[in-house]
């Protein structure tokens, strides 16, 4: 098995954040992509690296960020042998490829013909989220069928759902539906869907399938990796696995909450999220 992390994002809302701060005590945190902001005591993209190798779920992470932190994600994963770094050239926020495209970028690259674990790299999870878990269900998923593929999903408050892609599931936890930002009264579901995702070596040549139809569409529409998501579960089966909680880094307030929760409260940072 494989994974990639998307990094290729600019931070845009957190870098005006710091740069609104006068308080001084963000300046660290300047220029720095979200994947590399220090989380505790080590980067927050290192978090999964440790994890996912000790898990011995995977044999390789990619890492795809763009031209601008390139080098800043070289230099980090100096100290790792099964990582390696993928940059989409592009130079700015405007120029972005979209999350899709950067994931097909990865697959197509390092001729990627493995399942495949695709994580945001500007997110966490709480304590009790199992790497060593999400593998045994997906195991049980491909055993029965091996088309199959997994995303996570956690209980979001009701005036939570216009934030998140809600998923909407039957009584064997396969995916039926996937709503985009949904008001509360537009659905009975409170199961929000972190970019995690576990997909089937067998699903990965939808990706183009997807973007060849969105070839024309706004990138918004090819930047969200829900986006592809809520497309694949109408081709292929998509099951849930239920979690707690995530940290999900978009503005300072976010970071600092987030890093908090590492320095001050999380029991065992040895087998985090293994």
């Amino acid at each position: 098995m494989k994974a990639v992390i998307l990094a290729a994002g600019y931070g845009t809302r957190l870098q005006a954040d710091v740069e609104a701060d006068t308080s001084g005590r963000s300046q660290h945190l300047a220029g720095v992509a979200k994947p590399l902001l220090p989380v505790g005591r080590r980067a927050l993209v290192s978090h999964w690296v440790r994890a996912l190798t000790r898990s011995s779920c995977v044999d390789t992470i990619y890492v795809v960020t763009n031209f601008l932190y390139n080098d800043a994600f070289e230099r980090w994963a100096e100290e790792f042998s099964n990582v390696q770094i993928l940059s989409d050239q592009t130079k700015s926020n405007d120029e972005r490829l979209g999350a899709v495209a950067c994931l097909q970028l990865a697959v197509k690259h390092f001729k990627i013909d493995d399942h495949l674990i695709v994580i945001g790299g500007d997110t966490l999870f709480r304590e009790d989220f199992s790497l060593t878990r999400v593998n045994e269900r997906f195991s049980d998923l491909q055993a029965k069928c091996e088309d199959s593929c997994l995303v996570l999903s956690y209980q979001c408050k009701d005036d939570e759902t216009h934030k998140y892609g809600i998923l909407e599931v039957d009584e064997d936890l396969r995916v039926h539906c996937m709503r985009e930002k949904p008001l509360p009264s537009e659905t009975k579901s409170r199961r929000a869907c972190p970019c995690f995702y576990l997909f089937s070596k067998n699903s990965l040549h939808l990706l183009d399938a997807f973007l060849e139809e969105k070839r024309k569409a706004p990138i918004e529409e090819k930047d969200a990796p829900g986006n592809f998501v809520s497309w694949l579960i109408r081709r292929t089966p998509v099951y849930i696995l239920q979690i707690s909680g995530r940290f999900d880094v978009g503005n300072l307030p976010s970071y600092t909450a987030c890093d908090l929760y590492f320095r001050e409260h999380l029991q065992d940072i040895e087998s985090y999220m293994v």
